[in-house]
C-alpha cells in the first residue's frame, strides 16, 4: 500500500510504498477512502507528542470499508462501511469499564500510538469498541470531517457544557472545530458569537448562522461579548488553544457560565495563566474535552440524518493524498477557511 511518511519531525512527508497491514486479533484493517487534515496532526509532525515514533504516518480522522478483522472481532466484518473515534479504548480498564472510552487508561490513537490514515490502510485496534457504523446517507468525505472536529464539538457543547437553546455561546477560533461548535450550537438552538482574526473565517461564521462576530485584532473580545450579550456568554469554547483566547474564553462568561478548553495547548502555548479571581467570583466551571465515545456517535449522526446540520458545508477542500501530504508541513499558517479532507479517490 502507499502510505505518507515522514522520518523526522518538521521534514518532508514522502509518498511510499510500504506493506499492506495484518490485523492483531482484536482489531479491524480499513481501506481508507477519506481522512482529514487536523491540525493535531501538525502538532505530532511538529514533535509535540512524544508518543510518535519514527518514522511515521499521520491521520487520525478517517472513514472507509473494512478489509480484513482479527479473530476475536465479533461485531464487524470486511465491506462494512465505518469511522471512528480519533482516540480508542482497550475496553477493559477502569475508565472503559464507566463507559469513558475515549479517555481510556491504554488508549491506541490512529496517527499517534501508531500508524494513522494518511495511507490506503489504517489499522483501529479493539474494533469491537470503537468502530461506528457509517449510514449510507452519510458520504466518506463528511464522515472523515466528522472524526475530530465534530465529535470533539459535540461532547464538549451537549455533555459537558450542557447547552441548551437560547443560551449566548461564544467560539474562539474558527477552526474546523470551532466551526463545527458553531453548527452544533446552530442545531440545539443557541445564540453564537463566532471570535477569529481571520476574515474569510468569520464570513464562513455569518454564512453557517454565527448571530455575530468579532474580530479580535480590532476590538476588546470580553468588552464585546459582553455588549453583545448584556452579562457575558452562558457556555465559552477556546477552539484554537493559546493563552489568550483560553483568557478571553473564560474572562468573556456571564456569573456561573460553563468554559470548554478543546483547542490543544502545546509547545509554547503550554501551562495558561487565567483568570482565576473572576472563577471564583463568578462561580464559573472549567471543562476539559477530550473526543467523544464510540457509542454516542449515533445520536450525532442523528443530526445529520435529520439535517439539522451538515458537516459536508464545512469542507472547503479535498485533495490527493500527496497533495494532502504538502499541506499539513503548512497548516501552522492556517491555509484555508474550513476543513481539508484527503479523498483516496482524488488523483
Amino acid at each position: 500500500m502507499q502510505a505518507a511518511v515522514f522520518d523526522s519531525f518538521q521534514s518532508p512527508l514522502h509518498l511510499r510504498d510500504v506493506p499492506d497491514l495484518e490485523p492483531h486479533i482484536d482489531s479491524a484493517i480499513i481501506q481508507v477512502h477519506a481522512c482529514g487534515i487536523c491540525r493535531s496532526d501538525w502538532h505530532a509532525w511538529m514533535g509535540h507528542d512524544s508518543e510518535v515514533q519514527l518514522p511515521h504516518v499521520p491521520g487520525h480522522e478517517l472513514a472507509g470499508i473494512i478489509v480484513s478483522v482479527g479473530k476475536a472481532v465479533t461485531q464487524w466484518r470486511p465491506g462494512d462501511r465505518v469511522t471512528a473515534p480519533f482516540c480508542c479504548g482497550c475496553g477493559s480498564c477502569e475508565e472503559c469499564k464507566r463507559g469513558n472510552t475515549h479517555i481510556c487508561d491504554a488508549y491506541t490513537q490512529p496517527g499517534f500510538t501508531h500508524w494513522g490514515a494518511f495511507a490506503e490502510q489504517v489499522e483501529i485496534r479493539f474494533a469491537d469498541v470503537n468502530l461506528v457504523a457509517l449510514p449510507e446517507a452519510v458520504d466518506f468525505v463528511s464522515a472523515a470531517s466528522l472524526g475530530c472536529r465534530f465529535a470533539t464539538s459535540f461532547r464538549a457543547l451537549v455533555d459537558q457544557a450542557r447547552v441548551r437553546a437560547g443560551e449566548w455561546v461564544a467560539i474562539h477560533g474558527c477552526g474546523g472545530v470551532g466551526l463545527s461548535a458553531l453548527m452544533i450550537a446552530k442545531a440545539i438552538g443557541a445564540l453564537t458569537i463566532a471570535v477569529d482574526p481571520n476574515r474569510e473565517r468569520r464570513a464562513m461564521a455569518t454564512a453557517l448562522g454565527a448571530t455575530e462576530s468579532i474580530d479580535p485584532e480590532r476590538v476588546n473580545v470580553v468588552q464585546r461579548i459582553r455588549e453583545i450579550t448584556g452579562r457575558g456568554a452562558q457556555v465559552s469554547v477556546d477552539a484554537l488553544g493559546n493563552h489568550q483566547t483560553c483568557w478571553n474564553s473564560i474572562a468573556c462568561l456571564a456569573k456561573r457560565g460553563r468554559h470548554v478548553q478543546v483547542g490543544l495547548m502545546l509547545g509554547s502555548q503550554s501551562n495558561p495563566p487565567i483568570p482565576m479571581s473572576a472563577v471564583i467570583a463568578g462561580e464559573l466551571e472549567i471543562y476539559g474535552s477530550h473526543g467523544m465515545q464510540a457509542v454516542d456517535y449515533p445520536r450525532m449522526l442523528k443530526l445529520i440524518e435529520s439535517h439539522a446540520m451538515d458537516p459536508s458545508r464545512l469542507v472547503s477542500d479535498t485533495v490527493s493524498l500527496s497533495r494532502g501530504a504538502k499541506l499539513l508541513t503548512e497548516l501552522g499558517r492556517y491555509p484555508n477557511s474550513g476543513i481539508t479532507v484527503i479523498d483516496m479517490s482524488s488523483v
